[in-house]
């Protein structure tokens, strides 16, 4: 039997979670795993598609349909749907527009939580997501959750969307022209959407240790975290 080691870490939209597990992974020499990129793939393939994420009998096929395949490039699981390989388009404002919306849907849910597990077959991991400590891997001996400020969150949010450099046709002139208040306003709604909906709602796992990560750097939180889990 394979023996594996997990470490989740969840928490809400520029908590920090991506560039903190990114540096966890590397520090401990596990693979990296970005959730959220799965459900902004399987939405920017729907977009793509021109699938009417409104219907349910539609969207159900395309979901049960849809060919994915998955590989490790530089320490990181990367997801190849239908022979292609998406790069930044699955961050543009159009897809960060209906992710959320997608995300809720049992039926991408279950799509996304099965391709996750699969994963334990490239090794030892750290996994970030919303509920990863709480549904995909609530057995993982290491969890985490992270979480900031509105207000920090937003600041870090709009500068990261301010420093996408993204084809004229994605939405990078939207991106780069949101005001701080109205990316705040979107990280709230998304906060409410993840805290309330049915399947999985975003909360902190069983056992999961809370990182405040307000006034941290990513190198402070990436060593706390490393710290801990060696020193178990």
């Amino acid at each position: 039997m394979e023996c594996f080691h997990i470490t989740t870490i969840d928490g809400p939209s520029a908590s920090g979670k991506s560039t903190v597990a990114r540096r966890v992974a590397q520090d401990m020499g596990y693979i990296y795993v970005d959730s959220g990129a799965l459900y902004r793939v399987i939405t920017w393939k729907a977009l793509e598609m021109c699938v009417d994420i409104n219907d349910a009998g539609a969207l159900s096929q395309f979901v049960e349909n849809i060919k994915a395949d998955f590989f490790v490039k530089c320490e990181a699981v990367c997801c190849r749907i239908d022979g292609v390989v998406p790069g930044n388009e699955i961050r543009s404002q159009h897809v960060n527009e209906a992710v959320s919306q997608m995300a809720v849907l049992p039926v991408v849910r279950e799509k996304v939580v099965g391709w996750l597990r699969s994963m334990t077959k490239f090794g030892n991991l750290v996994v970030e997501g919303r509920d990863i400590g709480t549904v995909v891997f609530p057995a993982a001996e290491n969890k985490f959750y992270l979480d900031a400020d509105l207000k920090v969150r937003a600041k870090r949010r709009h500068a990261e969307l301010h420093d996408m450099v993204l084809d004229r046709d994605d939405g990078s002139e939207q991106c780069s022209n949101l005001k701080l208040v109205d990316v705040e306003g979107s990280l709230e709604r998304r906060d409410t959407i993840d805290a309330t909906r049915q399947n999985a709602p975003l909360k902190v796992a069983q056992g999961a240790v809370i990182v405040d990560t307000t006034e941290m750097t990513i190198e402070d939180a990436a060593r706390f975290i490393v710290s801990h889990v060696m020193g178990k």
